[in-house]
């Protein structure tokens, strides 16, 4: 099979389950914190400059954005940031439960796929939501954003620091990647592949 993400286009952008489009094809999900890398590691991967808006104000991203790769052959769900000091304790409160109703109640989603800033030591929260999508059996993949930042010999360290903070499984997998850089996405593009091919968590 030929994995390459020819087109990609969004298709419904949601607050509720009720503005979700039809639940079809599998969908991939992606989740992290506010100012990760999120928006650019999408265009990246999808070859559109701008097809996930780009903030200079973290926190902005206040929706679930679905988007239909291959004339819908699978989704990727761009899930609203988490973590962002400056948002009111009512908005995060608001965030956490549209993300935990799109976690729990989406029958087509098979996996969640989670950024980490690779520079710093995971946050508490990325850790409760490591633990969260492994509780529903939806973790095991991660990426480790912002490659360019650290040299080589920093790279393995950073790795290892991650995997031992989130508490990954030896089978769990990390990819480092650099959207400025453009670099280590393919594999991760061969994993989403190879996610919906399976179609299994």
């Amino acid at each position: 099979m030929d994995n390459k993400i020819k087109n990609s286009d969004i298709i419904a952008v949601a607050v509720k389950k009720e503005q979700y489009p039809e639940s079809g094809p599998m969908e991939i999900a992606f989740a992290g914190r506010s100012n990760v890398g999120k928006s650019s590691l999408l265009n990246l991967i999808t070859g559109r400059r701008k097809l996930a808006r780009i903030s200079g104000s973290p926190g902005k991203t206040r929706t679930i954005n679905f988007y239909s790769i291959n004339d819908d052959s699978f989704r990727i769900v761009d899930l609203p940031g988490y973590g962002y000091a400056k948002v009111s304790k009512t908005e995060t409160l608001k965030w956490g439960q549209m993300i935990e109703e799109y976690l729990i109640e989406r029958p087509n989603l098979v996996k969640v796929i989670q950024l980490v800033d690779i520079r710093h030591k995971p946050t508490k929260q990325d850790v409760q939501m490591y633990d969260f999508l492994k509780y529903y059996g939806l973790d095991g993949i991660v990426v480790a954003t912002k490659a360019d930042k650290i040299s080589n010999n920093e790279r393995g360290k950073s790795l290892k620091r991650i995997r031992q903070t989130l508490g990954m499984k030896n089978s769990d997998e990390i990819y480092p990647v650099s959207a400025l850089n453009k670099t280590g996405h393919e594999p991760l593009i061969d994993k989403l592949f190879c996610l919906c091919e399976k179609g299994e968590m």
